[in-house]
């Protein structure tokens, strides 16, 4: 947190211009409108000029620059490593650019709230919260009025965030520790906020509530990785990417459609000029005919193209991401029947009825401590049911991404991590080398042998899919898996989510990777209770303003839901029940083998009111009506492919390709026979509801 003090003029720079100084060891500032004129508005709140900051030989400002007005909320995108967070510690005071101007209006209040908040120790959090603030120098306990209205609106802050200041503040979690933070910057009133990730930890409706909360607030710059809060809350964008500072109108979707059209055209660019300089070196590589046409002004224009290309600055690699699907498992995957599991006396699962049928594609929205992480690993038998039943299917390959990556040995190198013992993997029958497949998941080779410990944190989300992806899996259970990814990294997870061909089950706070990966949501409905149904996150929302009873809890309820004692309800029993599960995985180790998915159509359960009615889900519905046209179409196709197989000159092909239209066909033939079962049990069940109903 800082605030600018009043400016004290200094004599002008080369430029003619009045520096203002801080103090010692504050970045240089050329301040206050009304005092020098230097900024033509009193509207503008900060401006970046020119600016160079580097750590080591490597750049992360080189010539950036932009302007922040009043009632502006910029999102401050980039790739991991950018130096994004190190640009908010620029504004912030924390950091002295190497080179150029930081611009800040005379008074301005900046209040910055880290990706990890640091909270000092102190009696409850009420008394934490004001020691980080008289610490930021931003809270004077001398001046007791604003003192006292300040504790006020803070206790009102902590309320609306749904956090109890009488807490102790080294018990808090993740969530509470960040919405303690969020609320103490809300509360200082400042005119620009600096928030660096705010909606990690968070839950659906927390960040929902943290919209509203943003939009009627004060000046703002945002970094954050979810999409839909940029959409919400931004009203420009700015890109920090080679160095530069790029900014673009609008929120996140208007920025997405502007930079895929620019960097296309810098590409096309790119190559023109490539080819362009290539013609060039040839022709000085002729040496006589050039010496001899005395062309001077052309061996200049080369040197100029030579020097242009070293300046270019190329865009850092992007994350390849490929997953081996392995064998086909069974047709059901997981079977529940009246389950239900307790942690620390409370119930987070009751009487589930539920079926996963292979190529589900299913996700979990509740708030924090609600039960998720638990029904997880109820659903994979890692936890037995203290009633009812879980059946897992046959050859069941499980690949699983826990959020708290306890999977990762710290002290492991990178490349043991992902291939123990060995200098290859093997992806979709590929043999590669551990070096080349890490620099798939942007670890260079030098990288290879840091222990995890060393590594940050997407840098270690980085390494868990790298681990992940390297064995083959018909079942991914992702666990909040877009964790401190960038954007651009998550989007290239949710390409490859959306064609793999297993079974998925994924948790996330990420409302637009929700919509766009998966197919059915379980949805809390508390007290154990959990409601399927189909879309993915914004059908659950239109589905949630039809219901009189489930509208938002707000951010209190939320958060309430998610304190201290729910935490320790999923983490406080991990030991004894990881030790009762034991015999229940060996008992189901025989149905838990391995293999992949095929492109059945997904048969989840339909989802019943607690009244327990059994009804027809929408998907039940629409897939009864669309299956038989589909049938036909893939008959139709089947039937000319055997056409196509009693010509003539159908065996004059090579063998290569006599094969793979062999076992093209036979995949259709197979797909048929599916999409005929999974009518026929759709048949049975719309004559079962039928008869529930008297019909």
């Amino acid at each position: 947190m800082a605030v600018v003090p009043p400016a004290v003029c200094a004599a002008p720079n080369s430029s003619g211009l009045p520096i203002y100084r801080r103090g010692p060891g504050a970045i240089d500032t050329d301040l206050s409108p009304s005092t020098c004129n230097e900024i033509p508005s009193v509207s503008v709140l900060f401006s970046l000029i020119d600016a160079g900051l580097a750590f080591g030989a490597h750049p992360l400002l080189d010539g950036a620059a932009f302007t922040l007005t009043a009632g502006e909320r910029l999102g401050l995108i980039g790739r991991n490593g950018t130096g994004k967070s190190s640009l908010l510690n620029v504004i912030a005071g924390r950091i002295q650019l190497d080179d150029g101007r930081a611009v800040v209006r005379d008074g301005l209040r900046i209040v910055l709230v880290e990706q990890e908040p640091v909270l000092p120790p102190a009696g409850t959090l009420f008394e934490s919260l004001l020691a980080r603030g008289t610490a930021a120098g931003l809270v004077d306990e001398r001046d007791e009025r604003r003192y006292w209205a300040l504790q006020a609106r803070l206790r009102a802050e902590l309320d609306r965030f749904g956090v109890d200041p009488e807490v102790d503040p080294e018990g808090l979690s993740g969530g509470q520790n960040k919405r303690a933070a969020l609320a103490l910057a809300f509360a200082l009133e400042p005119d620009l906020l600096l928030l660096d990730e705010p909606t990690n930890h968070l839950d659906i409706e927390a960040i929902e509530a943290l919209e509203a909360i943003v939009n009627a607030g004060p000046a703002a710059i945002i970094i954050t990785h979810d999409r839909r809060f940029l959409d919400q809350v931004a009203t420009r964008i700015i890109e920090l990417d080679r160095g530069l500072v790029r900014s673009f109108p609008g929120n996140f979707a208007t920025y997405e459609k502007v930079r895929g059209e620019q960097l296309e055209a810098e590409a096309v660019a790119n190559r023109k000029f490539d080819k362009f300089w290539a013609q060039e070196e040839v022709w000085i590589r002729k040496g006589i005919e050039a010496r001899r046409t005395r062309n001077e002004g052309r061996v200049r224009r080369l040197e100029a193209l030579r020097e242009a290309r070293a300046a270019r600055r190329e865009r850092t690699g992007q994350i390849r991401l490929e997953v081996d699907a392995g064998e086909r498992s069974g047709k059901l995957v997981c079977e529940t029947r009246q389950a239900g599991i307790s942690l620390g006396g409370r119930c987070l699962v009751r009487d589930l009825d539920l079926t996963i049928m292979r190529g589900d594609r299913i996700g979990l929205i509740g708030p924090n401590g609600i039960g998720k992480s638990t029904l997880l690993k109820l659903i994979l038998g890692e936890y037995p049911p203290d009633t009812g039943s879980v059946r897992l299917g046959s050859n069941l390959q499980i690949a699983y991404f826990d959020q708290l990556r306890e999977q990762l040995d710290p002290e492991q190198s990178v490349a043991n991590t992902v291939s123990p013992g060995s200098e290859y993997v093997e992806i979709n029958g590929a043999r590669r080398h551990i070096m080349s497949y890490l620099q798939d998941f942007l670890f260079p080779s030098n990288r290879a042998n840091s222990p995890v410990r060393t590594l940050s944190g997407g840098e270690r989300n980085r390494l868990l899919l790298a681990r992940l992806f390297a064995r083959p899996a018909n079942l991914l259970v992702l666990d909040e898996p877009t964790n401190d990814l960038d954007l651009e990294s998550i989007d290239l997870l949710e390409s490859m989510l959306q064609s793999y061909p297993g079974t998925l089950l994924l948790v996330s706070h990420d409302r637009r990777f929700l919509d766009n990966v998966v197919t059915s949501v379980l949805v809390a409905q508390g007290d154990g209770h959990w409601l399927e149904l189909v879309g993915g996150y914004s059908d659950w929302l239109a589905w949630r303003q039809t219901q009189p009873n489930q509208a938002p809890s707000g951010f209190g309820a939320a958060v309430i839901a998610s304190s201290a004692g729910q935490a320790g309800a999923e983490g406080g029993d991990t030991a004894n029940r990881a030790a009762s599960a034991s015999g229940a995985q060996a008992a189901d180790a025989a149905g838990s083998a391995s293999s992949p998915a095929g492109a059945s159509s997904a048969s989840s359960e339909a989802a019943r009111p607690r009244g327990g009615r059994l009804t027809l889900s929408n998907r039940e519905v629409r897939d009864l009506a669309n299956l038989p046209g589909e049938i036909e179409t893939l008959e139709a196709e089947i039937a000319a492919d055997q056409a196509r197989m009693n010509e003539p000159d159908f065996f004059r092909q090579p063998p290569e390709q006599i094969k793979d239209f062999q076992t093209a066909l036979a995949d259709k033939e197979q797909k048929v026979l599916d999409m005929m079962t999974r009518w026929e049990e759709l048949l049975e069940k719309e004559a079962q509801v039928n008869a529930s109903r008297g019909r």
